[in-house]
């Protein structure tokens, strides 16, 4: 496929189109159903966004979490990204890309591009960030999405190739786009270690839409529009933007309610949803999103003295825990029940999670995994969550699960919870036996529930590989034929929930966000890609 600087397309030679058979054919277009003051200004009505996620680190080598991707979104150019509203990636730093081999992909760029610190931005560049992601590999980072990339070569200053292990890659123009594809600056950055983010702020090694001008880490950032930036996200309707981060969901609604900030993008409690929908000040904007709400087994640490012991005590969970309750009285049904890896809605999603071990909560299936493999009951679970990553309900949520497993007198459950650096960190250290997680898709597509999870080197680092569900993955990402995709897409999912349950889906939902009536832009930005995109924004 080739995508020209006007995102046209046309048909490669070599290869079937991505357009006909891979990202763009299983697109979220087919679903039915995905106190304080005032900070910022400018003479064009600069914007302040709240928001209690946090970010862990400005290094695209190092971050995988939905917070450190709202600022990347602002500041790193990628080759290809998403348009807002839009599925099929374009051309950002690139003129256009084309595979040239089924093993090769080749991208030409924009001439003329720099870095807001005046560095040229070239192949060199772009060689140097792919090289550097997967050499540091950093447990919190995104690395695991270039599990199919060989080696990248800048064949001159504007032209790189990007040689795949396996051809016909159905998802590689899909994931340049994502956490793994920033490019960034061979003169700033290390190419072996990570980068402090007062440093990188310092250097201003940027070439987004915004550059950051000021910097309080997870208390205050402030943006500027780059002037040098001509790609896919536009030129930014507001020239300053800031970026507002609270402890805690009560203190975001109060401000959004009051007008203090303009836009209130995660994580407001269901509680603080139904409120504000009563106000006449603000507007609820919803989109589809494909969220998804999972437990992590770390399959070294869990409890269970041999695998089959392991997988007994992993199906007795997975038939105790009740997804209805977490959705109707957690969640207020603001998330629904997900039996799958892959949220419904998504072309090739399944429900083998209420297949096997059925929608409601079954004691005597949970009891008798269990005495089948010889395990002792009740089986003692060390369960970690975190409160202010994944919004204030996770506390009850949590409670709600510990809850339920010890009903059943098959579990004793010690439940703690840390913030979210440490967390990050901690897990990353095989701290947490097991422990929760969450998840806004990369891009659109329903592989990419399926690949970071499960394959080589995949970014929850539990210690789960298998080389039947290894080859299914490169069987499924590499099958030019939709509905044979499709097919292995759905066993994948069956056998994980039957043979392995290395995570346990619990809740999928949508992207939210609250406004003052005064804001324009926001539902172009919740779209399937899950960038929040500051450029669009005005009022």
């Amino acid at each position: 496929m080739r995508f020209s600087t006007q995102g046209s397309l046309t048909r490669s030679g070599r290869v079937r189109s991505l357009a006909a058979v891979g990202v763009a054919s299983l697109t979220l277009a087919a679903l039915a159903g995905c106190g304080s003051g005032r900070t910022g200004g400018g003479g064009d009505n600069g914007l302040v966004v709240g928001t209690t996620d946090k970010i862990f680190s400005l290094d695209p080598a190092a971050a995988y979490d939905q917070g450190s991707y709202v600022p990347e979104t602002q500041v790193y150019q990628h080759l290809l990204n998403f348009a807002p509203g839009e599925t099929a990636p374009k051309p950002d730093a690139a003129e256009k890309c084309d595979f040239t081999t089924p093993t090769v992909f080749t991208c030409t760029l924009k001439p003329g591009l720099k870095f807001a610190n005046g560095d040229p931005l070239t192949a060199q560049s772009v060689k140097f960030s792919f090289d550097r992601m997967l050499k540091i590999n950093d447990p919190n980072g995104p690395a695991s999405l270039l599990g199919n990339l060989d080696k990248t070569d800048a064949l001159n200053d504007l032209t790189v190739a990007f040689t795949l292990k396996n051809g016909n890659d159905q998802t590689f123009a899909a994931i340049l786009p994502t956490q793994a594809g920033p490019i960034v600056d061979e003169k700033v950055f290390p190419a072996d270690k990570i980068m402090d983010d007062g440093a990188i702020v310092k250097a201003k090694p940027f070439s987004g839409p915004y550059t950051i001008s000021s910097y309080d880490k997870n208390k205050l950032v402030q943006y500027e529009a780059n002037s040098g930036y001509n790609g896919i996200l536009g030129k930014p309707k507001v020239s300053t933007v800031s970026a507002k981060y609270y402890a805690s969901s009560d203190n975001l609604k109060l401000d959004i309610q009051n007008g203090n900030i303009d836009v209130a993008y995660r994580s407001l409690s269901p509680t603080d949803m139904e409120s504000l929908g009563k106000n006449d000040k603000v507007t609820i904007h919803t989109g589809l999103g494909g969220e998804l709400r999972y437990i992590v087994f770390n399959m070294n640490t869990m409890p269970g003295n041999t695998p089959e012991q392991k997988l007994a005590i992993r199906k007795a969970v997975a038939s105790t825990v009740d997804r209805d309750a977490l959705s109707n009285e957690v969640y207020k049904g603001t998330y629904q029940p997900a039996y799958s890896a892959v949220p419904q809605g998504f072309p090739g999603a399944v429900e083998p999670f209420k297949d096997i071990y059925g929608a409601k909560p079954n004691k005597e299936k949970a009891a008798k995994f269990l005495a089948d493999a010889g395990v002792a009951t009740p089986v003692q679970i060390n369960l970690q969550y975190n409160p202010d990553h994944y919004g204030s309900s996770s506390s009850e949520e949590y409670a709600a699960i510990k809850n339920q497993l010890e009903s059943t007198g098959l579990f004793k459950i010690n439940l703690q919870s840390t913030e979210w650096v440490t967390y990050q960190k901690e897990r990353a250290r095989d701290g947490y036996p097991v422990y929760q997680m969450g998840w806004f898709p990369d891009y659109p597509d329903p592989d990419d529930y399926l690949t970071p999870f499960f394959g080589p080197n995949n970014f929850l680092q539990n210690h789960f590989e298998d080389p039947a569900i290894t080859a299914q993955l490169t069987a499924e990402v590499t099958q030019p034929d939709k509905d044979k995709r499709l097919a292995i897409i759905q066993q994948i999912q069956k056998d994980m929930a039957d043979k392995h349950i290395s995570i346990l889906p619990l809740l999928s939902g949508k992207q939210v966000a609250v406004a003052t009536k005064n804001v324009q832009g926001v539902d172009s930005t919740l779209d399937p890609s899950t960038k929040f995109r500051y450029s669009v924004l005005s009022k």
